[in-house]
């Protein structure tokens, strides 16, 4: 099984306005992982840069400046994928997984798009895991007492280390190891 545990701080929280920041990747195949990748990328639109987001992901307009073009980064990517994906084969796929990944899956797709390449999906699965729907899952289900499900949370009350959250490496190699911890905690029954 080949997964792509990936995380990204943004701009802001538009997909289609904003843009990716900063991407960190952990891709792991059959159990192993074999790269851990953090990019730090200039926004396409500088224009669009929010205070907010700023705030949370803790970086500086000046620092932004000093990352790669969106055309290198995506460069970087699509190299990176084709590594462990053929694209052209409709089953070989990665399995996005990460924490409330709907927001993640959509940045990298625009990401993307926004370089000229609508074929995302020939690299990864819309399929994707997501810690947090599965902490809601176990919550609902009466399985797990948490207050909320954010990733700060949810670390703590699996005693994962966050002590740099929205930093992408360390919200993904966190949201991993949450992963790992829920699996660990769901019976599956085999299909008969």
């Amino acid at each position: 099984m080949k997964l792509l545990f990936f995380d990204c701080e943004t701009s802001g929280l538009d997909p289609i306005k904003n843009d990716i920041l900063t991407l960190a990747m952990i891709i792991e195949i059959d159990g192993e992982v074999k790269e851990e990748v953090y990019l730090e990328i200039q926004p396409f639109n500088w224009d669009t840069i929010t205070d907010e987001a700023l705030q949370v992901n803790g970086l500086k307009r000046e620092q932004i400046k000093t990352f790669l073009e969106p055309k290198d980064a995506y460069k970087k990517i699509v190299s990176l994928f084709s590594k462990y994906i053929n694209k052209y084969n409709k089953t070989d796929k990665f399995i996005a997984i990460g924490h409330n990944t709907v927001f993640d899956v959509q940045f990298l797709s625009e990401f993307f798009k926004k370089n000229g390449d609508k074929y995302f999906g020939s690299f990864v699965d819309y399929h994707y895991l997501d810690t947090m729907q599965i902490l809601n899952l176990m919550k609902y289900a009466g399985v797990l007492q948490i207050e909320n499900v954010k990733l700060v949370t949810a670390s703590a009350k699996f005693g994962i280390d966050l002590t740099e959250a929205h930093n992408s490496m360390a919200d993904i190699k966190a949201t991993k190891e949450l992963f790992k911890k829920l699996m660990d905690k769901i019976e599956f029954k085999k299909e008969v």
